[in-house]
């Protein structure tokens, strides 16, 4: 399956302002791409063209920039009226009363969703082969995995679904299925893009970023979804910034990092090799490239496996079948207390 490189922000815009195609015509052209690969990829849990296709007939009384252009949603970021399940059948059927911070302000600036993705279940796993709702697969490569846990998002940008989609990074899991479908992922700093709405895995590391098909998209979109927010108490106060205004500036002046541990001898041999070509690049076109020393890298993984699990396990601990989740039927148990003699059940 090849890629869709005209499938960018930039040129479904340019498309867009020049009235060379109208907003109803983008969203049709997506609707055929994904009726006709969606079977095989299995990149989403569910598509909301109808959704987006009454968004389009009635247009809100003001300017959106990027009116028209779809969209996709990972499936832990609640959206208001749409169901979001986590790929879980834990939340099957859940409807947020509410739409996270990010969803609110891409649909501002006009984009349109049109479809929630595939995940690993609340974000855990690296290959989207943890889903209540099947595993996805790589558009490059049906027998390969996209990466994880954003893999839906990864594959749908990859198979030219939509212009960008928004994903969910815990310890990698925007960039890992970006690199693995051959996009652009983006993890903010933390504190830079609102976490309101997001269902948490692990409430330190998680961040909201964007998959883009190019460097210049990431940048629009990341101006777009960030930026204070009263819903979230985390974040930095410092206004957003146009990430676009130097992108033409060139590197001349950059100053690159190189880790002591990317050629460690756990790393790929063929991994390297591409590495080394790309650090090449930088030492002919950048500042200066020198060697950054991280001495407890060998700690760094397992620090996350101890801060990680025990905020999912404080996080999760709402799914108990009472306020979140099915509840099931226990024999000898009423459907309430009051139908339950405590007594006679605990035998006293």
């Amino acid at each position: 399956m090849k890629r869709f490189n005209e499938i960018t922000i930039e040129n479904l815009k340019a498309e867009l302002d020049s009235g060379e195609i109208k907003p109803r015509e983008l969203l049709e052209k997506a609707k055929k791409r994904v009726d006709a690969v969606e079977p095989e990829l299995n990149a989403l849990n569910r598509d909301t063209f109808d959704r987006a296709g009454e968004q389009v007939k009635h247009p809100p009384d003001y300017d959106q920039p990027y009116r028209g252009i779809p969209c996709i949603i990972k499936d832990n970021i609640c959206t208001f009226g749409v169901q979001t399940n986590c790929s879980s059948k834990i939340l099957d059927g859940f409807i947020p009363p509410y739409t996270a911070t990010v969803d609110a302000r891409v649909t501002e600036a006009g984009f349109l969703m049109v479809g929630k993705a595939n995940m690993d279940e609340f974000g855990m796993g690296s290959s989207t082969e943890y889903s209540a709702w099947g595993p996805s697969c790589n558009p490059f490569d049906l027998s390969r995995v996209p990466g994880g846990s954003s893999g839906g998002s990864a594959a749908a940008v990859a198979a030219g679904y939509a212009a960008f989609a928004l994903g969910s990074d815990t310890g990698g899991s925007v960039r890992q299925p970006a690199a693995f479908c051959g996009n652009v992922g983006l993890r903010p700093t933390y504190g830079r893009v609102s976490r309101y709405g997001l269902i948490m895995f692990a409430s330190s590391l998680d961040q909201i970023g964007p998959i883009t098909a190019t460097v210049r998209g990431s940048a629009r979109v990341l101006g777009i979804i960030e930026g204070p927010d009263k819903h979230d108490s985390t974040l930095v106060t410092t206004p957003a910034e146009d990430y676009l205004a130097h992108i033409e500036d060139g590197i001349e002046d950059l100053r690159v990092g190189v880790l002591n541990v990317s050629y460690a001898d756990w790393v790929d041999e063929r991994v390297k090799t591409v590495f080394s070509k790309n650090v090449n690049w930088f030492k002919d076109h950048a500042k200066s490239v020198k060697e950054v020393k991280i001495n407890s890298f060998d700690t760094l993984l397992a620090a996350y496996y101890i801060i990680a699990p025990a905020e999912a396990s404080s996080n999760l601990a709402r799914y108990d079948g009472i306020s979140y989740g099915p509840s099931v039927e226990i024999a000898g148990f009423g459907k309430d207390i009051d139908e339950n003699n405590a007594a006679e059940l605990l035998d006293f």
